[in-house]
């Protein structure tokens, strides 16, 4: 089961923001990844990937050491077949045949 941990994060507006950012949450026992998908000068959507849910507080705290802010956090667990369900009516919508009229 992968877990994907969302952080809504202030303040970055830079490659060097997204750095430590990341390095910091790297450094979180038990996290296996990051990704930032940085919007300069607005909140920022951090995803953190896991095998079992993380502790709210380190992660925050690693945000703050790298000088940011969390303003929400959510969690979902078994992240992968929750967006592969999400994800079934727009693959099946795609795989019907046409209709063709003789």
């Amino acid at each position: 089961m992968t877990t994907v941990t969302k952080l809504a994060v202030t303040g970055m507006t830079c490659g060097h923001c997204v750095s430590a950012v990341t390095n910091e949450l790297k450094g979180v026992p038990d996290v296996q990844d990051v990704s930032v998908e940085l919007h300069a000068g607005d909140t920022s959507l951090v995803r953190v990937i896991s095998k079992l849910p993380l502790a709210e507080a380190p992660l925050r705290d690693a945000v703050d050491e790298a000088g940011y802010d969390v303003t929400d956090v959510e969690v979902l667990e078994n992240a992968v077949a929750a967006e592969s369900a999400a994800q079934a009516p727009a693959r099946q919508a795609n795989r019907s045949l046409p209709i063709i009229s003789s």
